[in-house]
């Protein structure tokens, strides 16, 4: 496949399929990330050749040469998204063409192959037309979407590699934090960054998920659900969560994230919420917040909410703050207005429930 040629799916149903008395008990209480539906899509990719032979087959493992390039030089791209389904019965994308956006750009960084954007959209949808059943009911419900792509080639070589995988696989999701929507508490990294200027940061690749976890398994040990991370280079300024943008909420109606300088990742979310937070009147500012005035703010209360969001979680109050010499709470520890009303707003439009003036609401199904 190569400029506007259109790619077809060859439709292969699973014959061994989970029955439905099984999958509702499965549905019952999904979790996250740990139930996966009877389906996946496989697309290859080779030098010359392009994009080809792409299938919607049973979700199987998938064999792999020793030797296969992801293996040894990490070349591997991801993307997250949700299918709703909502109260007509309709099934919906949140913006599917913004995750097509940045798999390209995740893409270009990592030296692999561009997917046309119109491809990607369509093996979601392929995806979620043959395994509609498993999108499970309830207000913090939805199917989890997982495409990526991975370097298949089987060589030992530090260059490009000439072959790919790509893939979609899907996970029935309820609320992304045990309990549900509640105040996290958050630990401030000493030791630890994630990415440095000229890096991969704003790439969403497995890499920076890896240099995370030790950070991530620090903040556990300290009794915090989420790690923060600070700039590279100054140690001072607060980049992103482990897998999360964070927004600062201040006493004047101004709403604050860290600006994308190539160390952040271009959250869909984040983007979504500078849009509605101006809408509703909100000051809306891209610009670095060090994490000694978000101390002193918060304990003057000039600071009055913080927040995190993805696509996972969706906008999660940071309530509050750890860090080596001590801790401090955000708004008293509780969940403030604002944040509460840009998470309505934002789970509102994304379930149809509201009115979506900006065309971000894709219907499948």
């Amino acid at each position: 496949m190569s400029g506007g040629d259109k790619l077809d799916f060859e439709i292969r149903p699973n014959p061994a399929a989970v029955s439905a008395a099984d999958r509702a008990a499965l549905l019952a209480n999904p979790g996250f990330g740990r139930v996966f539906t009877d389906h996946m899509v496989t697309i290859r990719y080779a030098e010359g050749k392009g994009w080809y032979d792409a299938r919607v087959e049973a979700r199987a493992p998938i064999p792999m040469d020793p030797a296969a390039a992801v293996l040894h030089y990490a070349q591997e791209i991801f993307e997250g998204l949700k299918a709703y389904r909502t109260t007509d019965g309709a099934v919906t994308m949140f913006r599917p063409e913004a995750n097509a956006a940045r798999f390209i750009a995740s893409a270009g960084r990592m030296a692999m192959p561009e997917l046309p954007a119109e491809t990607f959209v369509e093996s979601l949808r392929q995806l979620v037309e043959i395994d509609r059943e498993w999108i499970p009911d309830g207000p913090d419900a939805s199917l989890y979407l997982r495409p990526f792509m991975f370097a298949s080639e089987v060589f030992l070589g530090v260059r490009p590699a000439n072959e790919y995988l790509y893939c979609v696989i899907a996970s029935p999701a309820g609320a992304y934090f045990t309990g549900g929507v509640k105040p996290i508490t958050v630990w401030v990294s000493p030791d630890y960054t994630r990415a440095a200027p000229g890096g991969t940061g704003a790439a969403k690749c497995g890499g920076n998920y890896a240099t995370s976890l030790v950070a991530q398994a620090e903040a556990i040990e300290a009794g915090c659900d989420q790690v923060v991370f600070l700039d590279a280079v100054e140690r001072r300024f607060v980049d992103e969560l482990g897998g999360m943008n964070v927004f600062f909420v201040y006493d004047d109606d101004t709403l604050v994230t860290p600006p994308l300088t190539g160390t952040i990742l271009p959250g869909i979310t984040r983007d979504a919420i500078l849009t509605l937070a101006a809408e509703s009147g909100l000051r809306t500012q891209e610009r670095p917040v060090s994490f000694a005035d978000w101390q002193a703010d918060a304990a003057s209360g000039r600071l009055r909410e913080v927040f995190a969001c993805g696509t996972a979680a969706v906008i999660t109050p940071i309530g509050r703050v750890k860090f080596p010499d001590g801790e401090f709470l955000v708004g008293g520890g509780e969940p403030g207005r604002t944040t509460n009303a840009l998470r309505q707003q934002l789970v509102a439009i994304q379930r149809g429930e509201a009115e979506d003036r900006h065309g971000w609401v894709r219907q499948v199904l």
